[in-house]
């Protein structure tokens, strides 16, 4: 059932990591753990990847294993209690795919997020009635709960930019997403108002790519990537694409995209004639 599901969340992230440190500084493989402790190998690696979380004795079995300090069982099982908390997520997943569930909870964590959008307004930019729009056309035949409860995921996320300490948000666009009229110019133009809106938060940053800037290296799709406050917490790429979306981790990748990105900012508008740019195109719409 979508309820049983194990939703990768920040803290569970950083248990799998800390399990597979400490199997490794001890200089065990998976199946001599297993063999030692009883805990199945396919266990074992769905708990060092976060695909699982550890039950506590299975957790505390591993630790006494791995001969660990006071201070690193403290930490462990802190974390284990943490991951076991509901991310932001939770009252959307029946709705929601795995990965853009967890892509939920790892930003609503996030210290800042880089983003680039091909073709609709960024989901954390969206009005309900464009949100609801985009999923009408881009789910078909999805049921009406369904797209209520996708909707109404997007607008809690976007309470990331106004809490105390707000998610740094720096967004680049490309043209084609604030020139597509999406259900119909009145609910456009009011989507093109609120990003007017956005555009004044001092943790937002808004770029235009425009059409006359020619071929550029985010042709391909979207993506955004996550930086997080904790050092212990490694940065993500969240990809989205027709076939499904994706997390993407490991330090080549990441600077890869890293690279895109400061590529696809230097083309793009500043943020004072990007703005200038989404004025116009809601006079149009006027």
């Amino acid at each position: 059932m979508a309820g049983k599901r194990t939703v990768l969340t920040v803290r569970l992230r950083r248990l799998a990591a800390l399990l597979f440190d400490l199997r490794e500084h001890a200089e065990l493989s998976k199946e001599e753990v297993s063999s030692k402790t009883g805990i199945n190998v396919t266990t074992l690696y769905r708990i060092e990847t976060a695909q699982a979380r550890p039950q506590r004795r299975t957790l505390m079995a591993m630790l006494d294993l791995y001969g660990v300090t006071e201070q690193q069982r403290t930490d462990a099982i802190q974390l284990l209690t943490d991951a076991l908390k509901p991310g932001m997520s939770r009252p959307y997943e029946g709705s929601l795919s795995e990965v853009y569930a967890a892509y939920i909870n790892f930003e609503s964590e996030a210290l800042s997020a880089r983003h680039y959008q091909t073709s609709y307004i960024p989901g954390l930019l969206q009005t309900e009635q464009y949100a609801i729009a985009v999923i009408d056309t881009s789910m078909p035949k999805v049921e009406a709960s369904v797209m209520e409860h996708r909707a109404r995921a997007r607008m809690d996320r976007a309470a990331v930019l106004s809490k105390d300490e707000p998610l740094e948000l720096w967004v680049v666009m490309d043209e084609a997403a604030i020139r597509r009229v999406v259900g119909g110019p009145a609910i456009m133009r009011g989507q093109l108002d609120r990003l007017l809106q956005e555009t004044k938060r001092k943790n937002v940053i808004l770029q235009i790519l425009p059409f006359d800037a020619g071929a550029h290296p985010g042709m391909a799709g979207s993506f955004t990537l996550l930086d997080f406050p904790d050092p212990a917490d490694p940065e993500l790429v969240y990809v989205e694409g027709i076939a499904g979306d994706e997390l993407i981790e490991g330090h080549s990748e990441i600077r890869r995209y890293g690279v895109i990105f400061d590529q696809l900012r230097a083309m793009a508008l500043s943020p004072r004639d990007s703005a200038t740019l989404i004025a116009s195109a809601a006079q149009r719409l006027s």
